[in-house]
């Protein structure tokens, strides 16, 4: 113990790193509805959460792993039509949620299975591809809606999944509950036998192998969780919004949203996906006010996703970290 009583080695700036990142984000994301306390202001807390939690399930493969996958609007659409088809034929929305958890598990173990065999931008571009044909087969099924899909008519209530207020302040903190349990589940796994595994699958897989790692399982199970929470982001967004269509959250268009808000925050990081889902919203609602949408804010972001390509590929973290370097270097 040194003087301070601190452990040896230890320092108080490293404890400040160690837990800052998780007072700001309980502080910021459970204070944000009573600062911003508008109806307004509450639906775009609402889409921060689904964002959020997406491209949190989406790091666990994209980033961890460094699998890129641009195909996770399939989980997505599952879990938003699970509560959906749960509201048309008067299931309970929150087994219907968790059926639809289960299903996006055993469809990421079916589409795993072939994709896992290529690498690089084989396995990106085969991902696209089994996106389109779960967007075209849920286009052409009468069975889940057509091209309309369903509008809901879900009564108020927490057993009912759902509440109509104008503030919405109950489904916001639902998906800060949510949220929560996706970043603690990552934290955990990081820590993990797993964590280190897909660690040094992204570094080098054929290293990894070569060691010993069961490769194609420690990816499966990397995709099983990724599509598990996207599955919860897609059934939390149909249910807010008593909607699901194929266009809405089976699209290839989903998918890179959800890619690009990781990407923006960090993927080595498990604070990235919500700081990339709270610059992306608001920068979305800006360019939307000021060009009037038709999709000119994924042209910001992919203008902004290259710079990062080129610049720091771990995203605002990474920005965020080279700062504090130069802080730590400026105090020695």
């Amino acid at each position: 113990m040194n003087v301070n009583g601190l452990p040896q080695g230890s320092s108080v700036w490293g404890m400040v790193r160690q837990y800052l990142p998780w007072v700001l984000f309980l502080g910021f994301f459970a204070l944000y509805p009573i600062v911003f306390d508008s109806p307004s202001d509450h639906t775009l807390g609402i889409k921060m959460m689904w964002f959020a939690i997406a491209a949190t399930g989406w790091n666990m493969l994209g980033g961890f792993a460094g699998q890129i996958s641009l195909g996770h609007a399939t989980f997505f659409g599952v879990g938003a039509y699970a509560v959906a088809l749960a509201d048309e034929y008067e299931w309970n929305p929150w087994l219907a949620m968790i059926l639809g958890m289960g299903v996006a598990a055993i469809i990421a173990v079916i589409i795993g299975w072939p994709v896992f065999r290529l690498k690089g931008h084989y396995f990106t571009i085969a991902t696209i591809g089994t996106g389109e044909i779960a967007f075209l087969l849920v286009r052409n099924s009468e069975f889940l809606g057509g091209t309309e899909g369903f509008l809901m008519r879900s009564d108020e209530g927490f057993l009912n999944f759902y509440w109509g207020g104008r503030q919405k302040w109950e489904f916001y903190y639902l998906g800060f509950v949510l949220l929560l349990l996706a970043v603690v589940s990552t934290v955990m796994i990081s820590k993990s036998r797993m964590g280190y595994y897909l660690q040094a699958i992204r570094n080098n897989q054929e290293a990894a192998s070569s060691l010993g790692v069961p490769i194609a399982k420690y990816k499966q199970l990397a995709f099983i969780y990724s599509a598990v929470f996207v599955s919860i982001a897609g059934s939390y967004f149909a249910q807010q919004l008593q909607f699901a269509g194929p266009d809405e959250a089976f699209s290839l268009d989903t998918s890179i949203r959800i890619t690009i808000i990781a990407v923006i925050g960090g993927v080595l990081s498990k604070w990235g996906p919500m700081i990339g889902a709270i610059v992306f919203l608001f920068l979305s609602e800006w360019t939307n006010i000021r060009f009037g949408g038709n999709g000119f804010d994924l042209v910001i972001f992919g203008f902004i996703v290259m710079v990062m390509a080129a610049f720091e590929p771990n995203g605002l973290i990474g920005l965020g970290n080279r700062f504090a370097h130069l802080l730590e270097k400026a105090k020695s």
